[in-house]
């Protein structure tokens, strides 16, 4: 049952975008085909990935219904206290206004409007949205605003601001079931406790990041690769397994484009399998056919792992090009702004093809070598080994365990040995460069646009998860390797392999604002999941230990739980019952019924532009467009505003000005306030985790402009 539960959310996210990336490169973005296509390929996909399913969980019937209650707690308790994050002023509006574009007209680009024609004063640019080629395109990839449309669907706003609570609902199924096929299932239970308590877990279950999709996406690939090697005893659907697995990998790029870097070692462990197979024939010991020419049974492969390398290579390949595309025809200014990341990383994947080719190209010669020098060619293999290890390294086990521990030892003192910086050269560096400084005098520490205080990455992790978890699942994840470097566990080779390049490579430069709870998010795909994993098997390993010695173990598995849970808990209490930004669906939905339906607004104050020219655009339904202030000055010149307000008359449609506040508003007409906001947002927290939220006030003014300029009376009346 818990095998099943937690296989079903990754196949079926993998089918509805499978499906709805089509749809929406055509412009049907639609209710009706996705409830067809899109559910309809959900369903296939779990089919496919269920049918005759073996035993892959050791579950009982408590441990699944422990699991259960915990993803059901975890989904009513952060939907209860969700965000209402619609204002765009960071990355879940965005996300959001990008959810309800594409509920409602099932389509992109985004098109202007109608303003009477280019004019050098206006801008339809806005945050989290790029004017490009004559059109508006999303800042971000489809993936999440095309799961996020289905909560708009089916209960308009309020349903769309649900679908981050179910996510992370499904989010605990799924990597509860990836722990119970990788450390036993009674400590599912542990961990999903432990990962639903975290405070990152809970602040992205509340509202509409990427975050949730793309960890579903990642641990249910890994669920469904170990169910393959499962399969692949049982001998049936291993390798339609495999390739659904790589799949669901390579969609992780539809919903996060950085995903890249977390995939990348599921590419490295497909060429390893083709490289398996291509040596794995049957064992030189292998007796002859018997005389008479009488069939004998066909020998067991050295590496049976090795037949899974092609189907998840494939499944990857048609994942990664859903992505890519979808990066490159849906958000190019995007991958453009993301170009100084995005092409190193691009050429670590390039290296990694290029190794991977040569490895499986040259395998059989370099076994056939090994072999003849070491005679670990007859070593014995089966499920989980991967053959004895060559004599000549007899201290690489002991290295590789040593080499984690330096690592983590290394990231604890990085503080004393390193500082961050970066000198801001583009206007977006820049526009954080003074925002951090802003964060830095309300946290009353020196004020120092260049830090990034990416050295303290780790202790961002001890802040969530506690000391207890990064000192097991750094015990495990050396145990973990030392078995891997002797030829054992391959299991978790590739579990291992994705956590321990993602954690070390994030907390190395997390490449996110450093304001908490808000780069919490970085941690949240692999980080810390992957390293509660860790702790739950270190623990395992740890009560094994002292059961072989003959010591009781009850007792230290009872402390080792409290110890787990209890640090992210007391941290997550600050703002775990403090919801933020409420209040602004009904803000918005007061201001639209205020804009008359033939309105083209136009938004004359920088800060009110920023945040609401998408939302007025796609939440209120009419066209919308800022007016640029002058250096210097938050509002825009009358003399820009005034010609803009006689070419949307010159329309047919009637010009509506909002602003900030009422003064700027007073020359072209009377000012009505049709947005009052008071409410909370997140803390800015710089050099200790959040434990409060701050106050946000809101206000947006509206003026319908009377005539003015060379339009006549009887012209004024017809806009």
């Amino acid at each position: 049952m818990l095998a099943v539960c937690s296989a079903v959310p990754a196949l079926a996210l993998a089918g509805w975008l499978l499906a709805g990336l089509p749809l929406l490169l055509l412009g049907w973005f639609r209710p009706l085909p996705m409830a067809l296509l899109g559910v309809g390929t959900a369903v296939v996909l779990c089919w496919w990935g269920l049918r005759r399913l073996p035993e892959t969980v050791d579950a009982l019937a408590s441990h699944t219904a422990a699991v259960i209650g915990i993803a059901l707690g975890s989904g009513l308790f952060n939907g209860f206290l969700r965000a209402e994050q619609l204002f765009v002023r960071r990355d879940p509006a965005t996300y959001a206004q990008y959810a309800i574009w594409l509920a409602r007209h099932g389509s992109l680009p985004i098109p202007y409007g109608d303003f009477g024609g280019p004019d050098p004063a206006l801008r339809f640019d806005s945050m989290g949205f790029y004017d490009f080629h004559g059109a508006i395109v999303p800042q971000f990839m489809p993936g999440p605003p095309m799961l996020d449309a289905v909560g708009y669907w089916l209960g308009g706003v309020p349903g769309l601001l649900l679908v981050p609570p179910v996510l992370g609902a499904l989010a605990v199924l799924v990597f509860a079931g990836t722990v119970a096929r990788l450390a036993g299932g009674r400590w599912a239970p542990l961990a999903a406790l432990v990962f639903a308590v975290s405070m990152p877990i809970i602040y992205t279950s509340r509202t509409t990041f990427s975050e949730m999709p793309s960890l579903i996406l990642l641990f249910g690939g890994m669920a469904l690769l170990l169910d393959a090697r499962h399969r692949l005893r049982a001998g049936h659907g291993a390798l339609l397994g495999a390739g659904l697995a790589g799949l669901v990998f390579g969609l992780a790029l539809l919903v996060r484009i950085d995903g890249l870097r977390d995939v990348l070692p599921v590419l490295a462990y497909a060429g390893l399998l083709i490289a398996l197979r291509r040596i794995s024939g049957p064992p030189p010991e292998s007796p002859p056919p018997a005389a008479g020419g009488a069939a004998r049974p066909e020998p067991a492969r050295r590496f049976p792992d090795g037949r899974l390398g092609v189907p998840l290579l494939a499944g990857l390949a048609l994942g990664g090009f859903c992505g890519f595309a979808a990066c490159y025809l849906l958000a190019r200014p995007y991958l453009e702004y993301l170009s100084g990341s995005l092409l190193p990383l691009l050429a670590i994947c390039a290296v990694v093809v290029l190794v991977t080719l040569a490895g499986t190209a040259l395998a059989p010669r370099i076994a056939a070598r090994i072999a003849a020098r070491t005679g670990s060619g007859r070593g014995p293999a089966g499920p989980g080994r991967l053959g004895r290890a060559p004599r000549w390294l007899p201290g690489m086990p002991g290295s590789a365990a040593a080499l984690v521990v330096l690592v983590m030892a290394g990231l604890a003192v990085r503080p004393w040995l390193q500082t961050v910086r970066r000198v801001a050269v583009t206007p977006e560096d820049l526009l954080t460069a003074d925002f951090i400084q802003q964060v830095q005098r309300a946290n009353h520490l020196p004020v120092d646009g260049t830090r990034l205080y990416y050295e303290h990455s780790l202790y961002w992790v001890i802040w969530y998860v506690g000391v207890p978890v990064v000192v097991l699942a750094t015990l495990a994840a050396a145990v973990l390797v030392r078995r891997l470097a002797r030829g054992r566990g391959l299991a978790w080779l590739l579990p291992l392999a994705i956590i321990g390049w993602t954690t070390a490579t994030t907390l190395w430069r997390p490449a996110i604002t450093p304001d908490h709870p808000f780069a919490a998010r970085r941690l949240v795909p692999v980080v810390i999941p992957g390293l509660i994993l860790l702790a739950v098997f270190g623990l395992r390993w740890v009560r094994d230990r002292l059961g072989r010695a003959g010591y009781g173990s009850r007792l230290a598995v009872a402390a080792g739980a409290l110890l787990l849970v209890v640090p992210p808990a007391v941290t997550s209490i600050g703002t775990a019952f403090s919801p933020v930004e409420r209040g602004e669906a009904a803000a918005v939905a007061r201001m639209c019924a205020a804009i008359p339906r033939d309105a083209s607004v136009l938004i004359v104050e920088r800060v009110t532009g920023d945040r609401f020219t998408q939302l007025v655009r796609g939440q209120c339904g009419v066209p919308a467009a800022r007016i640029r202030n002058p250096k210097g000055s938050s509002v825009a010149l009358e003399t820009d505003v005034r010609r803009l307000i006689d070419r949307v008359r010159a329309t047919g449609r009637r010009p509506v000005l909002l602003a900030a506040e009422q003064p700027q508003l007073m020359r072209y007409g009377k000012a009505t306030q049709v947005l009052r906001l008071r409410t909370h947002q997140d803390e800015r927290s710089l050099a200790s985790p959040p434990d409060a939220v701050w106050s946000l006030a809101v206000d947006v003014w509206m003026a319908i402009p009377v005539c003015h300029g060379r339009w006549r009376e009887m012209s004024c009346l017809s806009g």
